[in-house]
């Protein structure tokens, strides 16, 4: 009886936290070149902090800071304000934290990241700051302080919508603001509300700002872009539909965990070309949504200009807008499409990685 006791409690307990599953899939593989941001947390209670993640290993950015200091820094480096100021645990501190946060943590990634998977390992049994991807829960990288929202962007999601016969039109430039309380991570659960039928997905790219705009340039935009992560716009249809009978467009996009975020944020710098990514979204393992940033009708730092109308924050994200493949513009019919109770998503963005979420009822 005991024995059966412990094993429910290990059991209710590894549920409860949400091991981290793989950031990695078809196109978004274990380069060790690339950087990838993470917001990480250990067992139950731990705190979130900032992480790399290198190969299968989360290494704490803070930590991995001061061992690096201690190792191969000045005296100034190994004070204790130095790596609290240059490798914050925070996310949104580290993204305010620009150009000097931004080039200590690159010093950083290539030390750790040209190190052997045995090396990592080592130093993983040795260390308080590296830990395997699996021990770890992985949150979205950070909770936007706004997100603006944008639509149209890709012709071929508006030419699906007209050819499955929506009656509300997709034009450039459609804009709102999604709810950052919305926000889920890694591993986490989309929860269908019961008195939505038509729950639906859009696979977006997220862009990430890095400093304060207003009113930029695009070139100014392109400067001013901290990085790239993947996200869902979940909608909830049949709402949608209600919602813009009377030009509005608010709770469908917005009810609790309606937004998937991460898992990991990939600094600009660490990506050639933001217009060249492969996207797909899988339902179970089936892909639903497959195309590629390559089709978009404007350029990442044309959204940023153009909607720098609104003060633009570090830590705010702009959103590229959906590609082709919802289920609301399924032929001849949509029904089995919709999102359901136990289906697992797969979200992926070539270079940046993938960001995997659940399904399930809400308790109303």
């Amino acid at each position: 009886m005991r024995c059966r006791l412990k094993k429910l409690i290990v059991t209710s307990y590894s549920r409860s936290i949400r091991m981290a599953s793989t950031i990695y899939g078809k196109y978004a593989t274990k380069n060790q070149k690339v950087m990838r941001l993470a917001t990480y947390s250990e067992g139950k209670t731990g705190s979130k902090r900032t992480a790399f993640v290198i190969d299968d290993y989360i290494l704490d950015i803070n930590e991995a800071s001061r061992f690096y200091n201690e190792s191969f820094g000045d005296q100034e480096s190994k004070k204790t304000y130095y790596s609290d100021f240059h490798a914050p645990t925070e996310m949104i501190k580290l993204i305010q934290g620009g150009p000097h946060t931004m080039d200590h943590l690159d010093k950083l990634f290539k030390h750790f990241s040209s190190m052997e998977p045995t090396e990592l390992e080592k130093l993983r049994k040795s260390s308080n700051f590296v830990l395997s991807l699996a021990d770890v829960r992985i949150h979205a990288p950070l909770r936007p302080n706004k997100i603006i929202h944008t639509a149209g962007n890709f012709r071929e999601h508006a030419q699906e919508g007209a050819e499955a016969g929506w009656p509300f039109p997709i034009p450039h430039w459609i804009s709102f603001l999604k709810n950052p309380d919305a926000v889920i991570g890694h591993d986490s659960f989309i929860e269908k509300p019961s008195f939505t039928k038509t729950l639906d997905h859009e696979l977006e790219m997220g862009i990430i700002v890095g400093k304060k705009l207003k009113n930029v340039s695009e070139e100014e935009a392109k400067k001013g872009i901290f990085g790239f992560t993947v996200f869902n716009d979940v909608t909830a249809r049949d709402l949608q539909r209600k919602e813009m009978k009377n030009g509005l467009l608010n709770i469908a996009k917005n009810l609790d965990t309606f937004a998937p975020l991460g898992p990991v944020i990939v600094p600009s710098r660490y990506i050639q070309d933001p217009h060249k990514l492969t996207m797909e979204l899988r339902v179970n393992g089936d892909p639903r949504q497959q195309g590629s940033t390559a089709k978009l009708s404007v350029k990442v730092e044309q959204i940023v200009s153009k909607y720098s109308w609104v003060t633009l924050n570090p830590g705010d994200m702009l959103s590229t807008g959906t590609i082709s493949g919802v289920a609301a513009f399924r032929k001849p019919d949509p029904t089995p499409f919709f999102l359901k109770n136990g289906d697992v998503l797969e979200h992926e963005i070539e270079t940046i990685g993938m960001l995997k979420a659940s399904v399930k009822d809400a308790e109303f």
